[in-house]
């Protein structure tokens, strides 16, 4: 059987051709990989989501009896629609060392590397395995990670290091926010205008408990917790979508909003997620009941992904930064996958190539550079795994 040989910027042309767009499906790319892997000797299993449109990919690459070191990235990319790119955003374009195309930064570039070292990982066996780990909708909330990490950490041998490789400049990452989605809806009492008092205006209840909010993210930001190493230092909560209403002269029977909350370490989301819904099921509600009893609030959680914090002294922490050559660690106020491994008990760092600068803009790119520092971090960690016993 012929053997696929690509370099790094030959395989990130390969993947970003893929149009892995959050809302269509990834099993193209997937099963591009399967087979790739295949040509190896690399078998691999594929975690679908309900619509069996898309799935995560895991395999292993050498021994599975010993404790190994996954390498994490998600498949899909943000949509270009409205947005001005000067070449064709799905074929990879270089120009004075930055590869342009979606996808290259965040986050091909990484995943194109690990899978361009497998020649190698098959070549001179390991002593200690590569997984491999790509997920499907990191985008709309990191959706797939969950039953991925879940499968990894349930493997009999659990890995002892995840690298997500989120584009941090190949700096090692220790820490990141969480991130905590919700829309609800309220469900008023329509009426004419002309007799509001005697209706439930769901809009209005709605900025009310929009109000209530603004005034925790207020508090958030002038009473912390804080955590200086995050930038803002505080947790974040906002409304971002909010619709709701026919007409002027007709009082709404319905509103929906959607609030986020991006929390520090230090601050549980559930916690203010259920402060936000007492203050509807206690403060608010019992006003609308007395119009109408079938008015109120509901709450429906839209994503999760858990804040993520992993100690310096972390001997896994030492092995990134002497892979990646980097005098320090940092944190980060953007969300990864990170903290989904983190919480199903693999100890995780986020180091990749490219700036989190370049993500989800026209005319992305990831500089060659960074590329050859992430083979260099590859073909370090892949010498240690040969000779670790």
């Amino acid at each position: 059987m012929t053997r696929t040989v690509l370099s790094s910027q030959e395989m990130l042309a390969k993947l970003v051709g893929f149009d892995t767009t959050s809302v269509k499906s990834n099993l193209e790319l997937i099963h591009w990989v399967q087979n790739y892997l295949e040509e190896y000797g690399v078998k691999s299993t594929l975690i679908h989501d309900e619509t069996k449109n898309k799935a995560n990919l895991h395999a292993i690459v050498g021994p599975e009896d010993k404790p190994g070191v996954v390498l994490s990235g998600h498949t899909d990319v943000v949509p270009t629609e409205g947005q001005e790119w000067e070449s064709d955003p799905y074929t990879l374009r270089e120009h004075d060392g930055l590869l342009y195309a979606r996808g290259t930064c965040d986050m091909k570039g990484f995943i194109a590397v690990a899978l361009s070292k497998l020649p190698k990982m098959v070549e001179k066996p390991l002593a200690v395995p590569v997984h491999f780990a790509l997920s499907y909708d990191e985008e709309l909330g990191c959706l797939g990670a969950h039953s991925l990490a879940d499968h990894v950490a349930q493997m009999p041998v659990k890995p002892k290091l995840c690298v997500v490789g989120e584009p941090t400049l190949m700096k090692p990452i220790t820490g990141h926010k969480g991130i905590c989605d919700f829309d609800c809806t309220v469900h008023g009492r329509e009426s004419h205008s002309s007799l509001a008092p005697y209706a439930v205006n769901a809009v209005e209840y709605g900025a009310e408990l929009v109000a209530h909010i603004k005034s925790i993210a207020r508090r958030m930001q002038s009473e912390g917790p804080f955590n200086k190493q995050f930038d803002p230092p505080f947790t974040t909560l906002h409304v971002g979508v909010m619709k709701g209403g026919t007409a002027l002269n007709i009082v709404p029977q319905h509103c929906e909003f959607s609030f986020e909350i991006r929390n520090i370490p230090e601050v549980s989301a559930d916690d203010l997620v259920e402060e936000i819904r007492q203050y509807a099921f206690k403060a608010l509600e019992p006003r609308m009941k007395d119009v109408d009893p079938k008015t109120g609030f509901t709450f429906k959680p839209a994503a999760r992904v858990q804040a993520f914090d992993i100690a310096n002294d972390n001997p896994m922490v030492d092995l990134v930064l002497s892979l990646s050559g980097a005098n320090g660690t940092e944190k980060v106020s953007f969300a990864t996958e990170a903290g989904i491994f983190q919480h199903a008990g693999i100890p995780t760092v986020v180091c990749g190539p490219g700036s989190i600068a370049q993500a989800h803009k026209p005319n992305e790119f990831v500089a060659s550079e960074q590329l050859l520092k992430c083979e260099n971090f590859m073909d370090r960690l892949l010498e240690k795994l040969r000779t670790a016993g």
